[in-house]
């Protein structure tokens, strides 16, 4: 089908004063520029060294979570992960750490999210409780889990619930509750995924156990810092200095060479080079592969990749993900279609403030991406949804930076009793179940909360630019800078910068991405450009770019490239 492309405004980001770069006057004054307005305050939050992380202790209730797992080492212990990559880095970190520090008997248990849901709820309680667990630990999830606990205690298991998610008004009547977002907490990084969490216990119980006397225990978990950083970048949580210091360490050990054999496995398998592997490939190759065992499967496929020592088990178990991730793609393409058509059907001066879609045929598991490509055209919250179970939705949201989705789902909440049955997330994305027969009812309370909550919210899908890169930085010398600059992601956005190029030479590559030859318009040297996604038009004389900056490899000769996030004509009838 060919696509309705908006042209979005292209803002140049805020100056910060002349103080806040001069703080960084010890480096090149763009990187110093770049720097101050991602929130650099001084040169050693660009220090990425573990002794900057915040203290360990200084998480609230961490000497309690490690004492309740000393007094089970001896005992069966089940850790109770989520079926997406942070969950699946969470439930491989602990796996790995709690089995090097001697602990007598562990194993996890993932729900499979088309017969058990979200968390620890009652029935995966009673799954878990079959094999005679003392002690269960969450990872990524349990916050929510009223019910799942409260089962758990009737049951007589002990229960660590260790999640980043935001809390409700409730919390469970857990033994202990590791979360940097409980109320009142004073840790500095409310950011940490749930792998940062998990990596926060087992680094409490490492320096513990070596008091006692486990030679070079507090060592451990730092030989996992890549799945650390892993499951960090694909959360996609705010990059800030704590959490930048675990993906680059995480980083820095992959690009050693020193990474799990899964991980090695998915990267060689995807065609990426591990001496120059960036976030990028972490959370765009990597994650995705990961995450589609549990769209369409079973998580534990994932796990399991991670959990392997053995090179050749690790690729089998990476081909294997590819294919899915495959099957996953050819799924997601149909369902994007209809939601596309659905939204580009609609007036666009009415179109609602935050977007709601069902079909009933739509693959459950897929729904967060179709939200998120959604988002992405019209620049607003979006709820996707589709069949949980008889006479039920689950819906996955996603939003943009100006709209907290997990606050505007409480409003809701709030206003209309019993009208969701259940919701959780963070700022950006969340999930919740309503009865099918509420979908029109829940779509008009949402847009009017939306309306409510967030009267100025920016929905134009601005693109913000670092300004026009002068012409003399189109090198691989500077790209290469620019790539190792981060690590890039949420919170800490890669540089994106426009200008007006002419456009030199064009041609459609792999059926749907625009390559191109471009000139930038006041003269100088020609360089290559690629447009994803973008070959439904055609441009000639001078166009508008938006790219970001990187060393295009081919055939063993690298070369800069722009990575084109838009075009637009600067000529009427100049595209077609």
């Amino acid at each position: 089908m060919r696509s309705i492309r908006k042209v979005r405004p292209i803002v140049q980001r805020a100056m910060p004063d002349a103080s806040a770069i001069s703080a960084l006057d010890a480096l090149d004054s763009l990187y110093a520029r770049l720097y101050a307005t991602r929130g650099v305050v001084g040169p050693n939050e660009l220090d990425y060294a573990l002794a900057g992380l915040a203290p360990v202790g200084s998480l609230e209730h961490i000497a309690d979570a490690v004492e309740l797992l000393l007094q089970h080492r001896e005992q069966r212990i089940v850790i109770v992960g989520d079926f997406d990559v942070d969950g699946a880095t969470s439930t491989a970190l602990l796996m790995r750490c709690f089995k090097a520090f001697g602990f007598a008997d562990v194993d996890y248990l993932v729900p499979n999210r088309f017969e058990y849901g979200y968390g620890l709820t009652t029935e995966i309680v009673a799954v878990a409780a079959a094999s005679k667990p003392r002690l269960l630990v969450t990872v990524d999830n349990g916050i929510s889990s009223i019910s799942g606990v409260q089962e758990a205690q009737r049951r007589g298991i002990a229960v660590l619930v260790t999640d980043h998610h935001l809390p409700g008004k409730e919390l469970p009547a857990a033994d202990v509750i590791l979360n940097p977002n409980l109320p009142g907490s004073r840790f500095p990084s409310r950011n940490l995924a749930g792998v940062g969490v998990a990596f926060y216990l087992v680094a409490a119980l490492g320096r513990r156990l070596e008091d006692e006397g486990l030679k070079a225990a507090a060592k451990i978990p730092a030989q996992f810092l890549d799945l650390v950083a892993l499951g960090t970048v694909a959360d996609v949580v705010a990059l800030d200095h704590n959490n930048r210091i675990l993906v680059q360490q995480g980083l820095d050990r992959i690009r050693a060479g020193r990474t799990l054999a899964g991980i090695r496995a998915l990267l060689e398998q995807s065609g990426r080079s591990l001496s120059r592997t960036v976030s990028g490939d972490l959370g765009f190759v990597v994650g995705p592969r990961i995450n589609a065992a549990g769209r369409l499967q079973d998580m534990s496929i994932g796990i399991e990749c991670l959990l392997t020592d053995d090179q050749a088990t690790a690729h089998q178990h990476a081909r294997l993900l590819d294919d899915i991730n495959k099957d996953r793609r050819v799924i997601e393409a149909n369902m994007r279609d209809q939601a596309f058509a659905y939204v580009d059907s609609l007036d666009q001066r009415r179109l609602p403030s935050c977007v709601c879609l069902f079909e009933p045929s739509w693959h459950q598991g897929v729904v967060g991406l179709i939200a998120s490509r959604v988002r992405e055209r019209c620049h607003r919250p979006v709820i996707a949804f589709a069949h949980e179970s008889e006479g039920f939705l689950k819906g996955s949201a996603r939003s943009v930076q100006s709209v907290h989705v997990r606050d505007l789902l409480a409003a809701v909440a709030t206003a209309w009793p019993g009208l969701i049955s259940k919701f959780g997330g963070h700022a950006m994305a969340a999930g919740l179940t309503i009865a099918e027969r509420d979908y029109a009812k829940f779509a008009a309370a949402v847009d009017e909360q939306m309306k409510r909550l967030y009267p100025d919210a920016d929905l134009s899908g601005a693109i913000v630019s670092d300004g026009v890169l002068a012409e003399e930085f189109f090198n691989v010398a500077f790209a290469r800078s620019l790539r190792d600059a981060g690590p890039w992601g949420a919170g800490f956005a890669e540089p994106v910068w426009s200008g007006d190029f002419a456009v030199i030479e064009q041609r459609t590559v792999g059926e749907k991405h625009l390559k191109l030859r471009v000139q930038p318009a006041a003269g100088g040297a020609v360089v290559d450009a690629i447009a994803f996604n973008q070959a439904d038009a055609a441009y000639r004389g001078v166009v508008q770019l938006a790219y970001r900056l990187d060393v295009n490899e081919f055939r063993g000769r690298e070369s800069p490239q722009l990575i084109v996030e838009q075009i637009s004509s600067l000529q009427d009838g100049a595209a077609c």
